[in-house]
């Protein structure tokens, strides 16, 4: 019963073959292999136009470098109050940017509202050269609460973004599981609707490591190989990067790894509910939270249920209650769901 993480689940099978059969031979290193190059024409396909693609092994990576790539030193970038740039990487958009600026927002089920980001960045221009500039906002798809933006979400916050010149980034390290709920293209969600760059996850989705940074406007990409390069974050043996998003985009796989992480959150959902203990939230991806009390919180992780206990986040819970995040990958199974909301009946 692990719902800790969709980084605890195993490598995708069909992605592990995929890394095993490019160790066959020789290539050339630093990306310049035909897996890059394929990977490379792949998404330019995936997203209806020519794109400039870099692949990175982790997460922070690809969003520091992103971020310090449209953002100058003297740059603020706005994100949620909850976005994992904000509380999980350890200051790495600010060390990668040269001293950026993140400004945390409030918002609701951990999305940023337009209203919301309008009234932060009235507070910004007047002090020149005093004040650091208003540079970027940055959106987490799916939101660390579990939620997604809609397209017209999307497009809406984007407008207010660009009438300031902001630059707008999407960390997609669940960027999967949002595309199959929010019924949409990959073009629709990112810069049709105005996103200039994209934190393009698979790691979470299913491979070993395995991130890319994906911006829209090749010309906004001058100089980010040397970016990624002097950040450490260029592999020599870069083929084993780019076998993963090779075996993890064919045939539309991510798209159905992602679907059954979302099937199996739905289910955990429905049943949960079933039994007295709805979502907090909107179940939009393949994360959940619930309000589970104390003594079945220790009931559980005695009988071996793997999750994390989180802030309140902003909710007011009764003392008896916790916070827990329940996550679910390609990697669940029913068996595991069934055992888990069984321990929750008649407690």
């Amino acid at each position: 019963m692990n719902f800790a993480s969709d980084n605890t689940a195993p490598v995708a099978p069909a992605i592990l073959e995929a890394i095993a059969s490019a160790n066959e031979g020789y290539a050339r290193g630093y990306g310049n292999d035909d897996w890059t190059a394929g990977v490379e024409r792949r998404l330019s396909d995936i997203f209806e136009r020519e794109v400039a693609t870099f692949l990175v092994p982790t997460g922070t990576a690809a969003n520091a470098l992103a971020l310090a790539q449209i953002t100058p030193p003297w740059g603020v970038v706005f994100c949620h109050a909850d976005a994992h740039i904000a509380t999980d990487e350890c200051g790495a958009p600010e060390f990668f940017g040269g001293g950026i600026k993140l400004v945390t927002l409030a918002g609701d089920a951990g999305k940023i509202a337009p209203a919301t980001l309008q009234a932060a960045l009235s507070g910004y221009g007047a002090l020149s050269p005093h004040q650091m500039v208003a540079s970027a906002l940055s959106l987490t798809q799916a939101s660390e609460a579990g939620t997604i933006y809609r397209t017209d979400e999307i497009a809406a916050l984007c407008d207010v973004a660009k009438k300031r010149g902001l630059a707008v980034h999407m960390d997609g390290a669940r960027f999967a599981n949002a595309l199959v709920r929010g019924n949409a293209t990959p073009a629709q969600m990112t810069w049709q609707s105005g996103v200039d760059v994209l934190s393009f996850g698979a790691t979470k989705g299913g491979a070993l490591a395995a991130e890319a940074v994906v911006i829209f406007d090749p010309d906004r990409a001058t100089f980010f190989a040397e970016r990624r390069k002097r950040a450490g974050h260029l592999l020599s043996k870069h083929r084993f990067l780019a076998a993963q998003f090779a075996a993890y985009l064919e045939d539309g796989r991510w798209l159905a790894l992602a679907r059954h992480a979302n099937i199996m959150a739905d289910r955990l959902a429905v049943e949960l509910k079933a039994v007295g203990l709805p979502p907090v939230w909107p179940v939009e991806a393949n994360l959940l939270f619930v309000a589970l009390p104390r003594a079945l919180d220790a009931k559980l992780r005695a009988a071996g249920a793997n999750y994390y206990v989180r802030a309140n986040e902003g909710l007011t819970l009764p003392a008896d209650r916790v916070l827990v995040r329940l996550v679910t990958s390609f990697a669940t199974k029913e068996e595991e769901i069934e055992r888990f909301v069984n321990l929750c009946k008649n407690f």
